[in-house]
C-alpha cells in the first residue's frame, strides 16, 4: 500500500477520508497496488485518483509495517513525498483534500501512528517502522528509526 502527502514549503496537503477504511481521519493520498504496477505508480495513480493532481516529482521516505492485536497479518505502507504537482486538488468521492501549516497538522483526527513518523517526514529523512495498534487503533508498541 502507499501513502503520498505533498509538502511545500511549510504546508502538506491532507485529505479527509470520505468513507471505507479510515473514514473521518487526515491521511495522505494513497491505497492498494494494483496488479502489474509498481509501487511509484500506484502512488500517482491513488493520488489522481483521490485527489485530482499529478504528481511531478515523488520520493519514498518511509516503509513501516503496520500490525493489528489479535490479528494475522500486517499491512506494509510506503510513504512518499511531493513537492511539485499538476492540477489543482480538488474533493473526490472518497476524499476531502485540505492545506494545513507545519505547525497545525491535525494529528488528533488522524491515525495515532503519525506524530511518530511526521517529524522525519517533515525533515526529508528516510525511515523504517513498526507499530501494533489495539482494537481501537491506538499505539500499543512501536519502532521507529532513521535509515540511510
Amino acid at each position: 500500500m502507499t501513502i503520498t502527502i505533498v509538502h511545500q514549503d511549510e504546508k502538506v496537503l491532507l485529505a479527509m477520508k470520505k468513507r471505507g477504511f479510515g473514514m473521518g481521519r487526515y491521511n495522505g493520498f494513497g491505497g492498494k497496488i494494483e496488479e502489474g504496477e509498481t509501487i511509484e505508480e500506484a502512488a500517482r495513480r491513488e493520488t489522481f485518483e483521490e485527489g485530482n493532481i499529478e504528481l511531478i516529482d515523488l520520493v519514498e521516505l518511509g516503509v513501516i509495517d503496520f500490525y493489528s492485536q489479535g490479528k494475522k497479518g500486517y499491512l506494509e505502507i510506503h510513504i512518499f513525498k511531493s513537492t511539485k504537482f499538476n492540477g489543482a486538488p480538488e474533493e473526490t468521492e472518497e476524499m476531502k483534500p485540505q492545506w494545513f501549516a507545519v505547525d497545525e497538522i491535525p494529528f488528533k483526527k488522524m491515525w495515532s501512528d503519525d506524530p511518530y513518523w511526521f517529524p522525519l517526514f517533515l525533515a526529508n529523512k528516510k525511515f523504517k517502522g513498526k507499530f501494533v495498534f489495539d482494537d481501537k487503533d491506538q499505539v500499543l508498541e512501536h519502532e521507529i528509526k532513521e535509515v540511510c
